[in-house]
């Protein structure tokens, strides 16, 4: 089973450490110059929302956003320098960064600029999402080997479902609701960081295994081309390990919606790509339950004028039972943590 461990392309492993130390060093050395740029542009920083919790008022005012630009920044340049140029996966990995970043950038923009929490509709954001990942999913799609186009793996099961056409939209969610998944979790010091952080780590493996047709008898489909964006992974892996040196309790500075629309755009396409859709679902556990908690709590809310949680997303609900910033921070990571390896650990079977 695990025959590949001794003919796995070591150039591309170096690349991807390479691609990792790139991001990672752009971001730490870029880092204090670009805050300074932000405060020096941004005066009041972002806008915090009177409706949430009311120490973040006091403890957040001020912090400039916007930081998600220092990290799609260096996961570009990176991906640029390291990934094999020729290859479509890898651009349109780039791609989704450019266009869900542009539309978190102008979200933010107008934040700062007239100090309101809310600039861009809801319906304008998921018209701009599910038309990028339209384009997206079907470039993916006419890209998959033919016999695998439209299947949908079951993790530790082995088996595939054949979705027919109706996988175009499936794909098309798992983007668009993976992007707002991470952007419903960046709501504390460095937590969608830290869960991006081991998220993007876990599919850094999983897009290098699936590159090597040795596997595909086993756990997943082999995927030609994959391993390139394992080298974008690891790519997003540093530059989110950078930027927790800032965006860690206190802050410096905010990633934004320009940093979490595009962080967790990339991070669905990655698992449409390696046809691990459903296995995202396991990595990415604590993003679905921030999502969850969401939809549940609008959806009773207009049922029943009360509440399930005292307050959503869920990292806030916590916040408001006494538990700590830090530590709401510090225990949702290590779930993401048990998730990640959870997640791997489908290549085992």
């Amino acid at each position: 089973m695990f025959a590949f461990l001794f003919s796995f392309d070591q150039i591309q492993l170096i690349r991807m450490l390479a691609s990792f130390l790139t991001a990672f060093v752009i971001v730490l050395a870029c880092g204090n110059r670009f805050i300074a740029f932000l405060h020096a542009r941004q005066g009041l920083g972002q806008p915090i929302r009177e409706n949430g919790p009311q120490s973040h008022l006091l403890t957040k005012k001020g912090t400039p956003t916007m930081g998600g630009l220092l990290i799609l920044g260096a996961v570009i340049v990176s991906s640029l320098l390291w990934c094999s140029l020729n290859n479509i996966f890898v651009w349109l990995c780039l791609a989704v960064i450019v266009i869900y970043g542009a539309a978190g950038f102008a979200d933010d923009y107008v934040k700062v600029k007239k100090q309101t929490p809310d600039a861009m509709t809801a319906k304008m954001k998921l018209f701009l999402q599910f038309a990028t990942a339209l384009i997206v999913v079907w470039l993916i799609t006419v890209n998959t080997p033919e016999n695998m186009r439209f299947n949908l793996n079951f993790p530790y099961l082995n088996y595939a479902f054949g979705l027919w056409w109706f996988y175009l939209p499936f794909a098309m969610i798992v983007i668009a609701g993976a992007s707002n998944a991470v952007n419903l979790s960046d709501g504390l010091d460095g937590l969608a960081a830290g869960l991006c952080l081991s998220a993007y780590a876990a599919f850094a493996v999983i897009a290098f295994a699936v590159s090597f047709p040795e596997i595909s008898a086993f756990s997943a489909p082999a995927i030609p081309g994959s391993g390139e964006v394992a080298v974008v992974c690891t790519a997003a892996v540093g530059a989110c390990l950078g930027f927790l040196w800032f965006n860690s309790s206190p802050a410096k500075v905010f990633m934004g919606d320009t940093g979490s629309l595009a962080l967790g755009a990339l991070l669905g396409t990655v698992a449409v790509i390696t046809k691990h859709e459903i296995l995202l679902a396991v990595i990415g556990f604590v993003f679905v339950i921030e999502a969850l908690s969401v939809m549940i709590q609008v959806f009773w809310y207009k049922r029943t004028k009360t509440r399930v949680f005292l307050m959503a997303p869920i990292h806030h609900h916590f916040e408001q039972l006494g538990w700590k910033e830090t530590t709401v921070v510090a225990r949702f990571r290590i779930i993401a943590l048990v998730a990640a390896l959870l997640g791997l650990s489908s290549l085992l079977f």
